[in-house]
């Protein structure tokens, strides 16, 4: 009978262990444990229903194309839960200056598909508007510079890649607050190549990104809708898997703070919340599914170079959310479309933890005027989350000066997301419910070189028996990477001990 430990209990981890469940139901003569530091299972996917609103304390949705996700909620049940975004509603503004701009209609990201809608578009100057036109004219030699596939390649920063395209502005403008809200991270260092692939895939087989995009969309993309959730929240993904995971196998509150390999033997080490006795188990394997900053302090002893292959700059993110009952709503005036994001321009010149003397001693409205990067539009993007004629808001805070706000209790972050989500919709009243939520250090920054350091990565871990890392610091953020990675992690490490 082979052991494995499984090392955080996040999405990643949960899917590891739902497999592991699996298998053993199966038949496989395995046993496991999953090791959580706190009481609940999932990390950052969190379900909370309060006054007939469905509010997701992190992810809200996943994308559509990417089917791991999906294929995980029909198999634990819930195809009928299924909700695609309600892409009629589709419109993303940009906030400046107190004010909302539309983006052109048929964007996807900072790509136009219809270049009449870019022409017409208030949002762009003059110069902006030239670059859009002239990009399609320069495809062959956009070909011809193109990264390559990303084995022992040339990266790039998103910011160049974007700049190549459509210059600077555009970089600023769209490409920086549409990733930020999804990898917290200042575009002039993301690697392009681990952020955005599909649009190097693009670049490299049409040169041209709207002509790729255009011939993408003659094929027939264009019909799938672009997010889908679930509609009781994604928190029952977790649920779900957790009800096939033995109670056996889960151990919560116990924080692993050392692991040991000797003789093919693995010794987790670990503590109870509130004990001062250590404990010590043995396995034959062990799935490291922590986030990446403890993954670093955990293989640390190992060396090889390990350590410093992760990602090592983290962002962190603050989410709060607001919801307005239908009698509130009715004197608000909330803009049709999915939400606004707000320009960045001064991110590249601030490192996380480095905001220097002046911001530390800003005021906090002025810390969240400036670490504000996002508003969604909840109840109009899935209308599902919240009663007919309701209205749920949800501010998205993050960047290099996100950890100034961490400090803040629920109530203050509340009223200072409505101060400043006020400053673009107007007066709001008193909303009906409220939460707000903390993710210290959750999204690893992917900086250019990313996937060549991952790649030495899986080199150097392959040296260790019956060891695998998995989460968000390797090969994508997404619930659907995430679910991925941990269930063909677990169906590795079991077919590897059938085969031998």
């Amino acid at each position: 009978m082979k052991r494995i430990a499984i090392i955080g209990g996040g999405i990643a981890g949960v899917s590891a262990a739902y497999e592991l469940a699996l298998q053993q139901r199966a038949g496989a003569p395995i046993e496991f444990v999953l090791f959580e530091a706190t009481s609940r299972l999932g990390g950052i996917v969190e379900t909370v229903r309060r006054e007939g609103f469905v509010i997701e304390c992190g992810p809200d949705s996943w994308v559509t194309e990417k089917p791991w996700a999906r294929d995980l909620a029909i198999e634990l049940g819930f195809g009928s839960e299924l909700i695609p975004s309600n892409d009629e509603r589709r419109k993303t503004y940009i906030a400046e200056s107190h004010a909302l701009t539309a983006m052109p209609d048929g964007m996807r990201m900072m790509v136009p598909t219809q270049l009449d809608s870019v022409v017409n578009s208030p949002l762009f100057s003059e110069q902006a508007k030239l670059a859009y036109l002239r990009e399609p004219q320069l495809a062959e030699q956009l070909k011809a510079s193109a990264l390559d596939d990303g084995n022992g390649s040339r990266d790039e920063s998103v910011r160049e890649f974007v700049g190549r395209h459509f210059g600077n502005e555009v970089a600023n403008t769209i490409a920086a607050p549409l990733l930020a809200g999804v990898f917290g991270g200042d575009i002039a260092t993301l690697s392009v190549l681990a952020v955005m692939p599909a649009f190097v895939a693009l670049e490299r087989e049409h040169g041209s990104l709207i002509l790729g995009l255009q011939e993408r969309m003659r094929a027939g993309d264009a019909a799938a809708r672009i997010f889908t959730t679930l509609r009781h929240g994604l928190g029952g993904l977790i649920e779900g898997m957790e009800s096939h995971i033995p109670e056996r196998s889960l151990q919560r509150n116990i924080a692993i703070e050392s692991i040991e390999q000797r003789g093919g033997v693995w010794r987790v080490r670990g503590r109870s919340r509130g004990e001062s006795e250590p404990i010590e188990q043995s396995f034959d394997g062990v799935l490291v599914a922590t986030p990446a900053a403890a993954t670093a302090r955990l293989l640390k002893p190992f060396g090889n170079r390990i350590e410093e292959l992760l990602p090592q700059q983290f962002s962190s993110a603050i989410v709060v959310a607001v919801g307005f009952a239908a009698d509130q709503a009715r004197a608000m005036r909330i803009p049709r479309g999915f939400g606004f994001l707000v320009p960045q321009r001064q991110a590249h010149t601030e490192q996380a933890g480095d905001v220097g003397d002046e911001v530390a001693n800003e005021s906090g409205e002025a810390v969240a005027r400036r670490a504000l990067l996002a508003c969604t539009f909840l109840d109009q993007k899935f209308p599902h989350t919240a009663p007919d004629g309701a209205v749920l808001l949800r501010a998205f805070f993050g960047g290099p000066l996100a950890p100034k706000l961490l400090e803040h209790d629920d109530a203050t972050l509340i009223c200072l997301a409505r101060t400043q989500l006020e400053r673009v919709l107007g007066r709001l009243p008193e909303p009906s419910a409220a939460l707000a939520r903390r993710w210290p250090n959750s999204l690893p920054l992917y900086s250019v070189g990313h996937l060549d350091r991952m790649t030495e990565l899986d080199v150097r871990i392959a040296q260790l028996p019956n060891f695998r890392m998995i989460g968000n610091a390797y090969r994508g953020v997404g619930l659907p990477d995430l679910i991925r990675s941990g269930r063909t992690a677990a169906r590795e490490m079991v077919a590897s001990w059938v085969v031998t």
